[in-house]
């Protein structure tokens, strides 16, 4: 029995990442989005830009990823067309380990970043 139904199941999204500047080229190449330095927390990070403030979104920081492909996968909204999003993973140093699945929702594929995290980029 479900006694607590949020607004948003997932909340925030943290991504480990050895390399700050890499990280940030990577996922503003791919997803034609740059990440957004923050620096007024305890650690630097740069958040995932969205619409809203109050959206759920998620940054980068300095960390240590987990083993290739063996971590949590995160999807991140990509600008459109899906493969394009995907050439671009290939050409900033990211690899794309899954061929484009189809949802009711839109469309993704399975791609580790420079540092192996395993990550879903989708288009609506």
């Amino acid at each position: 029995m479900t006694s607590f139904v949020p607004e948003n199941a997932v909340v925030w999204a943290e991504i480990p990442v050895t390399d700050m500047d890499r990280a940030k080229a990577f996922y503003g190449a791919v997803l034609d989005n740059m990440p957004a330095d923050q620096n007024d927390g305890p650690n630097p990070v740069a958040v995932f830009v969205s619409k809203q403030q109050s959206a759920v979104a998620g940054h980068l920081y300095p960390g240590k990823p987990a083993a290739s492909g063996s971590g949590n996968t995160i999807h991140l909204a990509a600008a459109a067309p899906l493969e394009d999003a995907l050439k671009r993973v290939a050409d900033n140093g990211g690899t794309v380990v899954s061929p484009v699945i189809d949802i009711p929702a839109g469309r993704f594929a399975y791609c580790l970043d420079p540092d192996g995290n395993s990550i879903g980029i989708f288009c609506a």
